[in-house]
């Protein structure tokens, strides 16, 4: 009877490695307070909570199985709790939510890495996946050309990976790190791309490709004010940093003193910032023609 019950507490143990857990995580004090109005909802400090999800997460790891961690947000949840008329201040529909992240939400992988190393890669990876989110419901909603007929999200697109082709083409050999921003509603977004100088840029299958052309197509979709910022490192050479408007679906280059004042002009303050040593500023190079040339005559 014992051999019995060992072999089963066994066999379970081995299913258990099989099952993936997913954790929600409340990863400010702000979320955190809100998630406090539910009677619920056991924690009192932010910090605290914190310990705990960390040492769960620790206790989870020497399970065996797989673990993700998923970013929870209070508003969101509340909504989802409304569509789907569940009572929010319940643990189960809690434990309900997190499981809907893990099929549709922003979440990152639990390899033992501390908290204070989790938590920022867990932010970046959810402002990037509401960015992507945001930039193909623009792409998808645009409609058509009034004057062409074309579906302007898909032209978009297409113009952005052509032009991102191009940049990366003239930018040559070396580490190329490129920011797209553009200004959508009241929203920035932003894209990064990090590339590396070969014959034949990146497709845009990639992921990081493909969020960089959805934000850039975004933006020539709806005529909104953007840019892109491209940062190019060479072993034994100074880093070169080049600059371009987006304007009437085309990337038009910046001159030296307007990249040198994007970059040394505190966003916030619109004080003057040092010049970052080892960086030269350079006007943006000019892109060879697209064969698409006429997009702000037909959209």
């Amino acid at each position: 009877m014992t051999r019995t019950g060992t072999t089963q507490a066994h066999l379970r143990r081995a299913l258990r490695r099989e099952v993936p857990s997913t954790v929600g995580l409340l990863a400010d004090e702000h979320d955190f307070t809100a998630m406090r109005r539910y009677r619920t909802f056991a924690f009192d400090d932010h910090t605290t909570y914190l310990r705990q999800v960390e040492a769960l997460l620790r206790s989870l790891a020497t399970q065996g199985g797989h673990t993700t961690v998923a970013l929870f947000d209070p508003e969101e949840y509340a909504a989802w709790c409304a569509e789907t008329a569940l009572d929010p201040d319940h643990p189960t529909s809690r434990s309900r939510f997190t499981a809907h992240l893990a099929a549709t939400g922003a979440h990152v992988t639990y390899t033992g890495q501390p908290l204070s190393t989790l938590l920022p890669e867990l932010v970046d990876t959810a402002v990037r996946h509401a960015t992507w989110e945001y930039a193909t419901t623009v792409l998808a909603t645009a409609g058509d050309c009034a004057t062409c007929g074309k579906d302007i999200g898909k032209a978009a697109f297409e113009r952005a990976a052509r032009l991102l082709a191009r940049l990366l083409d003239a930018a040559g050999p070396g580490t190329h790190h490129l920011v797209c921003s553009v200004q959508a509603a009241d929203d920035q977004l932003l894209a990064v791309l990090l590339a590396h100088g070969t014959p034949h840029p990146p497709a845009v299958e990639d992921a990081a490709a493909a969020e960089f052309t959805a934000v850039l197509a975004a933006g020539i979709a709806l005529g909104a004010p953007g840019g892109v910022v491209l940062r190019t490192s060479d072993p034994g050479n100074r880093d070169r940093l080049h600059g371009w408007r987006l304007t009437a679906g085309n990337l038009a280059p910046l001159t030296e003193a307007e990249v040198f004042a994007a970059y040394c002009t505190d966003a916030r303050t619109g004080e003057p910032l040092s010049p970052e040593p080892g960086v030269d500023h350079l006007a943006g190079f000019p892109l060879t023609p697209d064969p698409d040339d006429d997009w702000s005559s037909h959209h």
